[in-house]
């Protein structure tokens, strides 16, 4: 996800992906697991990471999000102090992770309402979510304009 080559050729097809893994489980507990289980898998920031600089705003966890590359091929690595919230950051990094950044701006993220998350999610993780993804966007429109 973070320095290797994204599992899908494109973010449409990482986000299509995404809903058809979520379409195999039976109920909601049986996807948070999976968005923890998902959370656990990413590699953590060193301490020197987690700093204001880095810091997603608008999230009531702790998240740090940490971008890298050019406009060519963005990179972005992030974790959360929170479980669910590291899972939710996965699935972003999935879609948007190893992209172009003409691509990232391209892909709307509505996978999250077709595997039914905004739904689900708590409004203050709804808010979280939709920050990460205007952080993850504001670093691709700032590698276009360099």
């Amino acid at each position: 996800m973070n320095a290797t080559l994204p599992r899908e050729a494109s973010a449409r097809e990482a986000a299509a992906a995404i809903v058809e893994e979520f379409g195999l489980f039976g109920d909601w507990s049986e996807r948070y697991q999976y968005l923890i289980d998902l959370g656990r898998k990413l590699p953590d920031l060193a301490a020197a990471e987690k700093i204001a600089m880095y810091k997603v705003s608008g999230c009531q966890s702790s998240v740090w999000l940490v971008p890298g590359g050019d406009a060519a091929r963005m990179t972005f690595r992030a974790i959360s102090d929170s479980a669910i919230v590291s899972g939710l950051i996965a699935l972003l990094l999935r879609v948007y992770a190893d992209r172009p950044a003409a691509e990232i701006l391209a892909t709307d993220a509505d996978f999250i309402d077709a595997i039914g998350l905004s739904r689900h999610l708590s409004p203050t993780r709804t808010n979280g979510l939709a920050a990460m993804l205007q952080t993850i966007r504001a670093h691709a429109r700032a590698a276009l304009a360099r």
